[in-house]
């Protein structure tokens, strides 16, 4: 009986563990020495755990629409920015400014630090400043 306990766990230890491996390092993906700063319009938000996402589509000087994606913080912290599923503080067709560390591989996604609601307010999920960089 004891020998059934003790392999329990262990097991139970095991499985409680393997999800900490299966999360992936920011400082991997994303290049912190540089800042993104980019105005668009709302296509999608997924108030997913365990992060977020945020999706717009960015016009140049040109009207050439570019699709990006951006990585957010999960929903717990997105609720006490003030930014949770249901807040109506960012949905779709809204026009956003948003601060950004871009993805090191140069696709169009990057990790959301900072965004600019269209009333103006300011929302600021890592850093004090939009334009301070997190190394």
């Amino acid at each position: 009986m004891k020998n059934k306990f003790g392999a329990m766990s262990i097991l139970l230890a095991f499985i409680s563990v393997v999800p900490a491996f299966a999360h992936h390092a920011v400082q991997a993906e994303f290049d912190f020495s540089k800042v993104l700063t980019m105005s668009g319009t709302i296509t999608r938000v997924d108030f997913i755990n365990p992060h977020g996402y945020l999706y717009m589509d960015v016009k140049d000087d040109k009207g050439t629409v570019t699709k990006w994606s951006f990585e957010m913080v999960g929903p717990q912290q997105l609720r006490k920015a003030g930014l949770g599923r249901g807040s109506g503080e960012m949905k779709p067709g809204d026009v956003i400014t948003i601060f950004a560390e871009p993805a090191k591989d140069g696709s169009n996604t990057g990790l959301l630090k900072t965004v600019k609601l269209p009333d103006g307010r300011v929302v600021n999920l890592f850093v004090k400043d939009p334009t301070e960089s997190t190394n």
